[in-house]
């Protein structure tokens, strides 16, 4: 029996990322969301509309993820009582377009609400770390080009001294 606990595991652990909000849906399972918001035409439901932004969401293509985006603003915008459900998957969304301020703002948000949410607090860390990894990459290519600029204005200044 304690041979098969390592293949249980494994599978535990796998199921786990299937399920992860970053994994995006097969294309025949977006399609089911699809099929169902565009078949409901001008009276789209809320559910229907989250639904479809959601396998929108974790898509890995950048126009589905801005058209996810799109829907869950409309929601929250639109529908005060589903706010609180919309701040997590507009997080993430705005964090897979690289809006990261935008992708704070809404999890500092869900944060205030729910403290204790361990995927906002898993998803915060994300966030501060591409930010600061974006910061460095900033302050170096900023650096570079001062260097740049110093040996390029030297090289003239001295240029110019030999006149």
């Amino acid at each position: 029996m304690g041979e098969n606990l390592p293949y249980a595991a494994d599978a535990e652990r796998q199921a786990l990322t299937l399920q992860s909000p970053l994994c995006p849906l097969k294309p025949e399972e977006l399609q089911v969301l699809r099929g169902q918001y565009e078949k409901e035409g001008d009276f789209v439901g809320v559910q229907t509309k989250f639904n479809y932004a959601w396998g929108l969401i974790k898509s890995n293509i950048r126009g589905e993820q801005q058209e996810g985006v799109r829907l869950l603003s409309e929601i929250y915008r639109n529908a005060p009582e589903r706010r609180r459900e919309c701040l997590y998957y507009l997080a993430l969304g705005n964090f897979k377009l690289g809006n990261y301020a935008e992708a704070k703002r809404y999890n500092e948000s869900l944060l205030q609400h729910e403290p204790g949410n361990m995927q906002a607090a898993s998803l915060q860390s994300l966030i501060d770390d591409k930010v600061a990894k974006e910061g460095l990459v900033g302050v170096a290519i900023v650096s570079g080009v001062a260097i740049a600029a110093g040996v390029i204005g030297s090289l003239i200044f001295k240029g110019a001294r030999r006149r």
